[in-house]
């Protein structure tokens, strides 16, 4: 009888002995910062003249690693070398594939702090914030696993007399996975063994910003045991390869998790029949969002205020489901952004070395100067009442930032920051309020706070969100528990960690036999 799946437990740093283990990864990863990464493709590794450096975004000198990058014939290796291993792959039995996943999951959780560590050196995360990172990349593959040993039982279909019909899922093929940087251990595990276990094979392209968690994620596939070639680790420029492997015949499918603008032009050239091509390519996409936190004029202030904290500075702003809207009703307007700006000014911001900080830096130079440019917007189309400045010159620091007073339609309530800013625009009631939580191009997540019955069975239907939560902060998924996806412009609605996620990664055949 298979385990029930069960979420991953988050660390307790408050307890000496797990702050003693986290210290000691961080040493043991700091031992072995500036080390090469190859290329991985069909278990070769291969170094290029070409290389691209990771940096620590709290400590702007210092390099994470050097990574050899692609250029586009070695992207053509990759794909060739994913279409003749999927010959192969595609015949292993799915519940022997899912092993794979459950030994990949167990190698994870006894290096769990690593790769925190690992997290919180390239991506600038802190103990907590790496920590659930790590736990959502076990819980990916811990679920996935499960769901293909689900999804590759027998069918039950309506009987006839004289014939046997059986309804079974097919593998795609080739693969294109392209992971993002916020989530870069979490998420990409999640795209690339969802793939694999679906029987498919993967060229992995990892966030240049974010590569070298990629690298020490393929040492676990490979230890765990998974063949050369299943998963091809490619990391390049997007302008070097990441068209050439989407416009590519072989690619059946991509994988992308990023911005709006670049997932829109991997729909476009995706979409696009090219000679040779035998299929429509399948496009699974989550692109962001411009999250709201509503809070109704019923309703407990501090749970409202700490929401639209939590959900708006955790890990600088930099989830797609960050709250960076808080949509409040004008009778507690004031006392939800007065708690809000208290709260605000109290949160430290520095090196995530250690675990003294609240938050640390962003994740590169040009999300930086882009958030700084916000700012400055903000100051010109609100009232700035928290943050604005930079913080400590080390690294790619920003104080957490609240803007109030905002219309509706201002540029900081309806484009993505993907910062530490969080715009507060009033309500005049809650009609006005769902009004204002329906009118940005995106819909991923948003959040209610209200004692209002009535208010919240209408946001249920009528806020127009692939994720919702009532009473409580608008980050913060778990797989499993809480199926991620998001509705317009944030994506395809792929409910990632969800039990129609592997379907997006197969095809249905039916068989039918004359008895």
């Amino acid at each position: 009888m298979q385990v029930e799946f069960k979420n991953e437990a988050f660390t307790n740093f408050s307890l000496p002995e797990n702050k003693k283990a986290f210290e000691e990864a961080l040493a043991k990863v700091e031992s072995e910062l500036g080390l090469e990464y190859d290329l991985i493709i069909g278990g070769e590794r291969i170094t290029t003249e070409k290389k691209s450096k990771s940096i620590n975004p709290s400590n702007k000198e210092q390099v994470v690693g050097v990574v050899s990058q692609a250029d586009q014939a070695l992207a053509e290796k990759a794909i060739q070398t994913a279409a003749s291993t999927f010959e192969t792959w595609k015949k292993v039995p799915a519940q022997a594939r899912s092993r794979y996943l459950y030994k990949a999951a167990a190698i994870m959780r006894r290096r769990k702090h690593e790769f925190s560590a690992w997290l919180v050196k390239e991506a600038g995360k802190s103990w907590a914030e790496a920590d659930a990172d790590t736990a959502e990349a076990i819980d990916f593959m811990e679920y996935y696993g499960r769901q293909m040993d689900k999804l590759s039982q027998r069918h039950d279909l309506p009987r006839i007399p004289d014939e046997d019909n059986e309804l079974y899922y097919v593998p795609l093929g080739v693969g294109v996975v392209i992971p993002p940087w916020n989530f870069p251990l979490a998420i990409m595990v999640g795209m690339t063994t969802a793939a694999l276990v679906a029987g498919n094979t993967v060229v992995l392209k990892p966030a240049s910003t974010t590569p070298v968690i990629a690298a020490k994620f393929m040492e676990i596939l490979e230890d765990a045991g998974v063949p050369a070639g299943v998963v091809n680790f490619v990391p390049g420029s997007g302008g070097e390869i990441g068209d050439y492997l989407v416009e590519h015949t072989l690619t059946r499918f991509i994988s992308f998790t990023g911005s709006r603008d670049v997932g829109l032009r991997i729909n476009e050239l995706a979409a696009k029949h090219r000679p040779g091509q035998k299929w429509m390519k399948r496009l699974v996409a989550e692109m962001g969002g411009k999250d709201s936190i509503v809070v109704d004029s019923d309703c407990d202030i501090e749970l409202a205020a700490q929401s639209i904290v939590a959900s708006a500075f955790g890990f600088s702003g930099q989830k797609c489901s960050a709250c960076s809207r808080a949509i409040v009703h004008q009778d507690v307007y004031d006392q939800v952004l007065g708690r809000v700006a208290e709260m605000t000014k109290n949160l430290t911001v520095g090196d995530i070395r250690t675990n003294d900080f609240y938050t640390g830096p962003v994740v590169d130079e040009k999300a930086y100067n882009k958030i700084l440019e916000y700012i400055e917007i903000g100051k010109q189309e609100g009232k700035l009442v928290a943050g604005g400045e930079k913080g400590p010159e080390t690294g790619y620091f920003i104080q957490p930032t609240v803007f109030a007073d905002l219309d509706p339609n201002a540029r900081i309530m309806q484009e993505e920051i993907f910062g530490p800013v969080v715009a507060f625009c009033k309500a005049n009631d809650f009609d006005h309020a769902m009004e204002i939580a329906n009118n940005t191009e995106y819909g991923l997540t948003g959040a209610v706070i209200s004692r209002n019955r009535a208010h919240l069975e209408r946001a249920r239907e009528e806020f127009h969100v692939g994720n919702l939560y009532f009473n409580r902060k608008c980050t913060g998924a778990l797989v499993g528990v809480h199926p991620f996806g998001g509705f317009n412009m944030s994506g395809t609605d792929s409910k990632a960690g969800g039990p129609d996620y592997l379907l997006l990664f197969t095809q249905a055949k039916m068989v039918s036999e004359k008895l």
